[in-house]
């Protein structure tokens, strides 16, 4: 009997790429490819890409080398954002035999044929702006937690971002797929669903309900017992969902809100849809009804034109607001965007003193959130025991915790009772029932 053929992946990027990636990874299932870990000698190497930022690329670059040295007559397939904007310079890399772009990124068997290495990349990667398509995916994480695609695409254009030319205009499941979705992941034996997309805020825009509607009805799916929502714009986290989740017991009071800058001026320029102004009432609204929901926030260092003053506007908005974590990103030109042809470039060394500022105001505040939620209880959902006899969670506001390791309350809601953070940022805890 011939061996099965053998396939590895590497995903880079959001959780909407570890959705779509799960996906890919049926297909190759159903075709009876044996997955094997990356890094481990392989038939196939299915490579998915980001683009978000110069480093994102940069990473996917040495990611695809590696590959090509681990196993140097392995059918390589670079696939999704990256190799949608810049396909013919993965193309040119050498060990690279076949370059798909965010659609067609699906129907890898429809080009690849029998993945027979080949002497020059093969490029598909169609116009992708007027996409209408939407391909449903979702990923499990380990056995206790998958990331459900609700969205994809944008249709805000933000001055600095190239997803909307890599991944198309907005448009999503409708409500109905969506919860046939969830049902089979509950049936997986799935606890936790992230409810993942591009800007899930926008979900229903290009067909029927709303993202309020569809958390609505998600509350009836039963086997799944938690939900996240991931990302959702300032201006589209409307008060309905705000209630929503403050009263559910199926939702994490858990909010990831995009700000970009605490400046005004430097948001207008960015072609953001908010003020400073909306985003702290977002907060406050959140806050009111859950004064310990973990809240985070992104923002960009560095933009073109961002003076000393509207970077210190920005770093004082940040030490006020209310949010427990801070995501922070510095400023790289991405190709075919407004923000790329913008004047008054800061300079490097500059964006690099910017940063670290804004990583001890992300770390001061990461720190005084845990140090609130300390003898507190919180459920946990347990995710695996390590081989050093330990296993971790996450609260419903988004904690990682650490007990010592009971393989019977693994994939299970339990509560436990926090004690104090460690240097890691994790947080001990103990078990308070079975």
């Amino acid at each position: 009997m011939q061996e099965s053929r053998t396939v590895a992946y590497y995903t880079l990027g959001c959780k909407l790429n570890f959705a779509e990636t799960s996906t890919i990874e049926r297909l190759f299932a159903g075709k009876g490819f044996r997955k094997v870990e990356f890094g481990n000698t392989a038939d196939v190497y299915v490579i998915n890409t980001c683009s978000v930022t110069a480093g994102a690329e940069k990473k996917c670059r040495n990611i695809i080398s590696k590959a090509v040295r681990s196993s140097p007559n392995a059918y390589i397939a670079v696939v999704g954002c990256y190799s949608q904007l810049k396909s013919d310079i993965i193309a040119q890399i050498p060990g690279v035999d076949i370059v798909l772009g965010s659609k067609e990124k699906f129907n890898i068997f429809d080009f690849a044929g029998n993945f027979t290495k080949s002497s020059e990349a093969a490029i598909h990667s169609c116009e992708i702006s007027g996409e209408t398509e939407f391909s449903p995916s979702w990923s499990l994480s380990g056995r206790t937690r998958s990331f459900l695609k609700i969205q994809d695409g944008c249709d805000y254009f933000c001055s600095y971002c190239t997803i909307p030319l890599a991944r198309g205009r907005s448009r999503s499941a409708t409500i109905d797929d969506i919860l046939s979705q969830a049902e089979k992941i509950a049936a997986s034996g799935v606890r936790e669903a992230v409810l993942t997309g591009v800007n899930i805020g926008d979900f229903g825009r290009s067909g029927e309900g709303s993202l309020f509607e569809l958390l609505s009805r998600l509350q009836e799916t039963k086997g799944i017992e938690r939900y996240r929502i991931s990302s959702v714009e300032p201006d589209l986290l409307s008060d309905d969902i705000i209630n929503l989740i403050a009263k559910s017991n199926k939702f994490a009071p858990h909010f990831h809100i995009p700000l970009q800058s605490g400046c005004d001026r430097i948001l207008e320029s960015m072609n953001r849809k908010y003020t400073r102004e909306l985003f702290t009432g977002r907060l406050n609204r959140i806050r009111q009804q859950m004064p310990f929901a973990g809240i985070g926030a992104d923002v960009i260092t560095g933009f073109p034109g961002e003076t000393d003053k509207d970077f210190e506007e920005t770093a004082e908005f940040l030490q006020k607001a209310d949010v427990a974590f801070l995501h922070v990103f510095t400023y790289s030109d991405r190709s075919n965007t407004k923000a790329s042809r913008l004047p008054d470039k800061v300079l490097p060394e500059v964006k690099d003193r910017r940063s670290r500022v804004l990583h001890e105001i992300a770390e001061a505040k990461r720190r005084r959130f845990l140090e609130r939620c300390s003898g507190q209880v919180h459920r946990v959902l347990f995710e695996a025991v390590s081989k050093k006899g330990r296993m971790q969670g996450f609260t419903g506001n988004y904690i990682r915790v650490e007990a010592p390791g009971d393989e019977k309350l693994i994939n299970r809601l339990v509560n436990v009772k926090l004690l104090a953070p460690g240097e890691d940022g994790i947080m001990k805890c103990v078990v308070a029932d079975h």
